[in-house]
């Protein structure tokens, strides 16, 4: 699956960034969402492949979206009879976010980013668009933090995993009401936080790299955005755990139904019967192979963002694949016209 998809999936993270890209700081998240969806889909309509969306975007608040069970790739189409070839046939499993920070382009913050991740049909978890509290830590720490323990217990885990103190930790919290009293326990017991208003993936993913000053990322985010954070997750060996949570009075706004006991029945109906079960990354994407690929839009902590220039931009990728054990940072120049000259730096 790498030697055949890996460059390919960057371009599709590349040209739903450069797309999003055009829209930083006007102040429009969903067109920003739109023309990402867009480009993204095309890019993998030119794919030799069957991909089915398993998990898509856009339901909570109207945006566009890549649609969950939306057939993309050149084996999809009307007629792929002429393209392809059954005995060599790629089926897989795609998890997207085009636009994964809409508000982060839309005001010109850092942080936002094209992501996705694929593995063989059925590797990926379908995950119900409701919210999951997470928890993700580095590699040292794998299987020894725990999302059922306190966030004071892990902390203390986690700074004897990484022979630090508690108070040389930080953690990464997505700014809601709901976390006031997580925020409050994670300052109490030492460590520092660093809040963020959007991109918790790219949150969960600095903590597996060294040098990136995160150390966990600890709250309730959508579950979509978790399975795919799962998805890196495995292939850097981080750990990273999820429990969805479908209960409106815990996260307060935003969340699809209008009762937990809807929420339940829902998630009964999606073949979910024990809904406070707490999944690791393995069981999130569980797929044999994995291919994570993320392009920069704004500028985040493991990527640049797109930079524009005459006739051109520059963007920066990361693929990570479980079948080679590999994270590849790409630095790319696109040249879309004739440019003047080529943006090095």
């Amino acid at each position: 699956m790498e030697s055949t998809l890996g460059l390919e999936i960057i371009e599709v993270v590349e040209q739903a960034a450069i797309a999003s890209a055009r829209w930083m700081g006007k102040g429009e998240k969903n067109t920003a969402d739109h023309v990402a969806v867009e480009a993204m889909r095309e890019r993998m309509n030119k794919i030799h492949m069957r991909g089915r969306i398993v998990i898509g975007e856009g339901e909570r608040d109207d945006a566009p979206m890549l649609y969950i069970g939306e057939e993309v790739g050149i084996c999809t189409q009307d007629d792929a009879k002429d393209h392809c070839n059954p005995d060599e046939l790629i089926e897989i499993d795609i998890a997207v976010d085009p636009c994964e920070g809409t508000n982060l382009v839309a005001y010109g913050q850092n942080g936002s980013m094209a992501v996705l991740a694929i593995s063989e049909k059925g590797g990926l978890f379908a995950a119900p668009d409701f919210y999951m509290n997470k928890l993700a830590a580095p590699p040292v720490a794998k299987n020894h933090v725990d999302i059922r323990k306190s966030p004071t217990e892990n902390l203390q885990i986690l700074a004897d995993c990484m022979d630090r103190t508690v108070e040389e930790l930080v953690v990464i919290v997505m700014d809601r009401p709901r976390h006031k009293e997580l925020i409050q326990e994670i300052r109490k017991a030492g460590a520092r936080v660093r809040l963020i208003s959007d991109g918790d993936v790219s949150a969960a993913i600095s903590c597996a790299f060294s040098g990136t000053n995160v150390h966990a990322l600890m709250g309730i985010g959508a579950a979509p955005e978790g399975v795919i954070s799962a998805a890196a997750m495995r292939c850097l060996g981080g750990h990273f755990q999820g429990q969805l949570i479908y209960d409106p009075e815990i996260v307060k706004t935003g969340l699809i139904g209008e009762s937990k006991e809807s929420n339940i029945e829902r998630l009964n109906s999606m073949g979910i019967t024990d809904p406070d079960k707490v999944y690791d990354a393995d069981e999130l994407a569980s797929g044999e192979t994995i291919l994570f690929a993320a392009c920069g839009i704004t500028p985040g902590t493991l990527m640049e963002g797109v930079r524009f220039f005459h006739g051109g931009a520059r963007t920066q990728s990361l693929v990570i694949s479980s079948q080679s054990k590999t994270a590849r940072f790409v630095d790319t120049v696109h040249m879309f016209d004739r440019p003047r000259y080529l943006q090095l730096s």
